[in-house]
């Protein structure tokens, strides 16, 4: 499978606090991928390098062969931070014009992309509100919505389904894998919750900014002889391999 995105011997620091010590991970198309981790990990700022919005003390990272920070990359890129991004006073239909509006879109190609995004993550009753009057899970949402609308080759999700129901994280988890397998997007998802783990194709277990171990899920239960993601993770902090 062709790699998109390649983190080679990546470091981090703010101050005297190692955020990320030396990181390398080959990520490749057609998959998701799942960087699992306790808050503080080293997670979120791992992938705004990848994203480009921060700059690694050393290392590289190159996505779809570009070294990042590369403006030119940003269209084939679609991101989800874990702080809403929103337009607060513009309405859930004006958000969702304004983030397509700064896409290489076609006119009638823009309006069907907002209609897909929205019918995901089931918004199409609520857009004509305006966003200030949106709960946590609305606007958790309609952020996973935007970073869906230009169609991206890459999708990167931090916590994504944090404040969403059930039901509905399970819909949105059948479209990520559907999007992966019909249309062979790279998706890149952070979490903390283990059994989301199961449903990614490879995982990176991230603890105090170092990859613990790596791997499928059925490989790591299989190396660390377990049979649930919570037994993988505190034997992976015992040892790193």
């Amino acid at each position: 499978m062709k790699e998109t995105v390649l983190i080679k011997n990546v470091s981090k620091s703010f101050g005297k606090k190692v955020i990320l010590e030396n990181i390398n991970l080959s990520i490749h198309g057609g998959q998701i991928y799942g960087f699992i981790g306790p808050s503080g990990a080293g997670k979120t700022t791992l992938v705004k390098m990848i994203v480009g919005m921060d700059r690694m003390d050393a290392g590289t990272i190159h996505v779809l062969n570009n070294k990042m920070p590369d403006l030119n990359i940003l269209q084939e890129i679609g991101y989800m931070a874990q702080s809403d991004a929103l337009y607060s006073e513009l309405s859930g239909a004006e958000n969702l014009h304004f983030f397509a509006s700064l896409y290489q879109l076609e006119k009638a190609e823009r309006k069907r992309r907002i209609m897909y995004a929205a019918e995901l993550v089931n918004l199409e009753d609520d857009l004509k509100k305006k966003v200030s009057s949106y709960s946590g899970g609305m606007k958790r949402r309609l952020s996973l919505a935007i970073a869906l609308v230009q169609n991206p080759k890459i999708l990167i999700l931090d916590e994504p389904t944090v404040g969403i129901d059930p039901e509905l994280r399970l819909s949105i988890w059948n479209e990520l894998i559907r999007l992966k397998n019909e249309e062979g997007k790279t998706i890149i998802v952070t979490t903390h919750v283990m059994d989301e783990a199961e449903r990614c194709d490879f995982v990176a277990m991230v603890r105090d900014g170092c990859i613990l171990s790596s791997g499928s899920p059925g490989e790591l239960k299989d190396r660390y002889e377990v049979h649930s993601f919570e037994e993988v993770f505190l034997k992976a902090g015992g040892r790193r391999s």
